[in-house]
């Protein structure tokens, strides 16, 4: 899998996310862990449109299930 590096454009956008989650509860997101749930997904780096779209759309559910896997498969969390 590539990692893809986070601008700062697109850390702002994760940055309004991860206050989002705060503020529905979810005390312990960071704007990289935001990021990387995004952009694991993608094999080559879309357009900058549906990046932030990724971001803004990303519910706390999923979040929370890609937080679990990465618990299951004993990565750092």
């Amino acid at each position: 899998m590539r990692k893809y590096p986070i601008d700062e454009q697109l850390a702002y956008v994760c940055e309004i996310k991860a206050q989002e989650f705060v503020m529905l509860g979810y005390d312990d997101v960071t704007v990289e862990e935001i990021w990387e749930c995004i952009s694991e997904k993608y094999k080559e780096m879309p357009p900058l449109y549906k990046v932030v779209n990724d971001i803004l759309s990303l519910k706390p559910g999923r979040w929370m299930n890609w937080v679990t896997m990465r618990a299951f498969r004993g990565e750092p969390i």
